[in-house]
């Protein structure tokens, strides 16, 4: 087991390692350049296009089975999750402040290919032997690129299929029962168990039942754990900008050994702040595009541009709200790493701060489990055809209590190396489908000025 264990590592090292974030910025700065800065500069229209799609569509003619309000919600749920609480905090830790102001870097660049993604998922759907529409990286490679491609595909979902055992399941499962047994003593096994009715109760539904959970839950808790974030920051507000000043400089400075914190090169901080960003918001991983290929929608650059929210709510917004705190409180010198470095921001700041990050981490943990799930039924579905959906769904919910009584350190390292791996297969065709990308960018906004350039005359 040790052999294995220190083979997975290997290539763990190595699709984390630079050639993979080279890849993943290069590919989002190509797409952002190929836009033309367009996700950036067009943030407002998507928010407005978000607020529109919050009413599922009832006109027939309008393709999809989800309101694109709640499609982003289900990318969301599988997004907003540990690595927003425990995985910035370790960026921090082994990477200094630093860490996080290249998570921001790769948050701009991402949302560029974030919304590639969704465009791609929505030209090259399908629609299954149920009548739902199913899409993502294996079907865009498919009915994009041609049959040749199709193996690509075929990578990309087997990837996607067993990553979601570990990264979107039993370890998101630990988590949870960790979280509740050191803050509230409620045994591992009884948060197994639970987790494992809700998890059941919900999939049943599919993915309607899924994106209105998703629809209720992840704008609750965002909001919830955002306040609590925001009420640190004004507890050390004086400190606020000194904490930006020093995020800048470490990004671009070396940091020295001080308290708990054992130092950090300039590197440390470009390669932890870009691993755990693209971790947290899983901008070309390939994963978000599977929910928004369900999207009510007739117009892939429409959900396009709901889509690229995921990215700036994810790592802008809620990522920063850690990092931030993290920073103003002096704690990411304590020596806490994790999910602990978070609580302790937080519990020096407010009353009860630790039991916010716990029932926030536990939440968000559940969101991911219930929104990853679909990612990875979709890509067993595309393997094994639509009669794998329900042996799939029971495992998946036999798997959350397995997960949250055992110890996962080989789990995490094997589910977090697969979902690296997805990321290949999926960055491949963005770069190669970039053309269709930016010709149904143009033609969009090309009809809209027209649009409203006709509606100003009359």
């Amino acid at each position: 087991m040790e052999a294995i264990t220190e083979f997975v590592g290997l290539i763990n090292g190595f699709v984390w390692g630079t050639p993979m974030l080279v890849m993943i910025l290069g590919v989002g700065l190509f797409l952002s350049l190929g836009l033309r800065l367009m996700p950036i500069l067009k943030l407002g229209t998507g928010f407005k296009l978000l607020w529109s799609g919050r009413i599922p569509d009832k006109d027939k003619n309008v393709k999809g089975d989800v309101s694109p309000f709640n499609a982003l919600m289900t990318s969301l749920s599988a997004t907003i999750g540990t690595g927003n609480i425990a995985g910035v905090a370790t960026a921090i830790f082994v990477g200094g402040p630093g860490a996080l102001f290249w998570m921001w870097c790769t948050a701009l660049v991402g949302m560029a290919t974030k919304y590639s993604e969704a465009v791609l998922a929505v030209k090259f759907r399908e629609v299954d032997d149920q009548g739902n529409h199913v899409g993502g990286p294996m079907y865009y490679i498919k009915n994009g690129l041609g049959k040749k491609w199709a193996w690509l595909g075929t990578l990309f979902a087997i990837f996607g299929s067993l990553a979601g055992f570990g990264i979107g399941n039993t370890v998101q499962a630990n988590s949870v029962a960790a979280a509740l047994s050191s803050n509230f003593g409620v045994p591992a096994w009884v948060s197994g168990v639970v987790m494992m009715l809700l998890v059941g109760a919900v999939l049943m539904g599919g993915i309607k039942r899924i994106a209105e959970v998703a629809g209720k839950l992840v704008p609750f808790m965002t909001i919830f754990y955002i306040t609590a974030g925001l009420g640190v920051l004004v507890v050390h507000i004086q400190d606020v900008p000194a904490a930006f000043a020093l995020i800048i400089h470490s990004a671009f400075n070396p940091v020295a050994a001080q308290g708990g914190f054992a130092g950090a090169a300039v590197w440390a901080a470009i390669r932890f702040g870009v691993a755990r960003g693209v971790f947290s918001n899983e901008a070309g991983l390939g994963s978000a595009p599977i929910a928004h290929a369900a999207a009510q929608t007739n117009n892939p650059v429409a959900q396009g541009l709901v889509a690229m929210l995921g990215t700036f709510i994810d790592t802008i917004v809620v990522c920063s709200i850690t990092g931030l705190a993290i920073v103003v409180s002096g704690s990411w010198t304590s020596g806490e790493n994790g999910a602990a470095l978070t609580s302790y921001a937080f519990s020096h700041a407010l009353p009860l701060g630790n039991y916010i990050v716990a029932i926030a981490l536990s939440i968000f943990a559940f969101t991911t489990i219930i929104g990853w799930s679909f990612y990875s039924e979709k890509c067993v579905q595309y393997l094994f055809g639509i009669k794998a959906v329900k042996p799939f769904r029971l495992l998946w919910t036999i798997a959350v209590p397995l997960g949250a009584v055992s110890s996962l350190d080989f789990i995490w390292l094997l589910a977090d190396t697969l979902n690296a791996m997805m990321a290949i297969p999926n960055l491949i065709a963005l770069a190669l489908l970039s053309p269709v990308v930016f010709g149904l960018t143009r033609e969009y906004f090309i009809k809209k000025r027209a649009d409203e350039a006709a509606k100003a005359q009359s």
